[in-house]
């Protein structure tokens, strides 16, 4: 009798489940007719999330980003966290975005370097350093540049990204967070401006043209800054503006010896990437 039981109770049960409508994993119905479909992989619902938004379908494309984050997708979070970041889809919210980029660094800070997805994992320390260095007002994120310094250091060493050099060469260069140390943000401009980053490459031609804690080499400076004033097309427009006043102020000082020399090392600099990337 008690068998008895327990199985009409499992039957009422499963025919109550049954007759209730499916939902997909974006929220929606579905066929309650349809075979019930099994639930979509992270990766799945990441890829048709991202092709929704781009579709127009923003709040189906959100939905599916949101069930990939969920489950723990390193680039849905990361594609929330520029999102909400950027303000782009959704409405800015930079604590959002600290709560997705924190989520990535939690997760996945022992990812293998040489992985495709590592370069996301990288941006989210970066972006999370970003969030230290200012703090975020009324929320419990405050300003901490010692952890934004930890957080470069970790990006900037392990995945050997040029944003987080960059970053953390500033934080040398102007004691903050770090000791005051501008031949160490040259060696971490150094390393960010072989990568083509642009900043990286303007600052250490400043540094090189002007002898600013380095030795002077005029020449390899406006060279820097040359690259950078081309690398510099697609960054931030006040960003574009200080790299310009850097290389205007290099070129109207350089000798016609030095400009020639710069010529020169531009051209070997060709050469060489060409060849890199041949």
């Amino acid at each position: 009798m008690r068998i008895a039981k327990t199985l009409l109770g499992v039957l009422v049960i499963g025919a109550a489940l049954c007759s209730a409508p499916a939902l997909a994993f974006d929220g929606t119905k579905t066929d309650p007719d349809a075979t019930l479909a099994i639930p979509p992989s992270p990766g799945d619902a990441f890829r048709s999330g991202t092709h929704w938004i781009k579709s127009g379908e923003k709040d189906r494309g959100l939905r599916a980003l949101e069930y990939a984050a969920e489950k723990g997708h390193p680039l849905a979070l990361w594609k929330l966290g520029r999102m909400y970041a950027d303000g782009d889809v959704v409405s800015h919210d930079d604590y959002k975005a600290f709560q997705y980029f924190r989520r990535i660094v939690d997760g996945h800070a022992e990812d293998n370097p040489n992985t495709s997805q590592a370069r996301f994992v990288a941006n989210a320390f970066v972006a999370l350093g970003q969030y230290f260095l200012d703090g975020i007002p009324k929320t419990p994120v405050a300003r901490d540049p010692d952890r934004a310094r930890s957080l470069f250091a970790y990006a900037a060493s392990y995945f050997g990204d040029a944003d987080a050099q960059y970053y953390l060469a500033r934080l040398y260069l102007d004691g903050n967070g770090a000791p005051h140390d501008p031949r160490t943000a040259a060696r971490w401009f150094a390393l960010a401006a072989q990568k083509d980053q642009c900043r990286a490459q303007a600052m250490l031609g400043a540094m090189l043209f002007s002898g600013d804690h380095v030795p002077r080499q005029a020449a390899r400076g406006l060279m820097w800054l040359t690259l950078a004033k081309e690398n510099a097309k697609d960054i931030a427009v006040n960003d574009q503006a200080w790299i310009g006043r850097l290389y205007a102020s290099a070129i109207s000082q350089a000798s016609d010896d030095e400009r020639a020399l710069a010529r020169v090392y531009l051209r070997h600099w060709s050469d060489r990437r060409f060849e890199e990337r041949r």
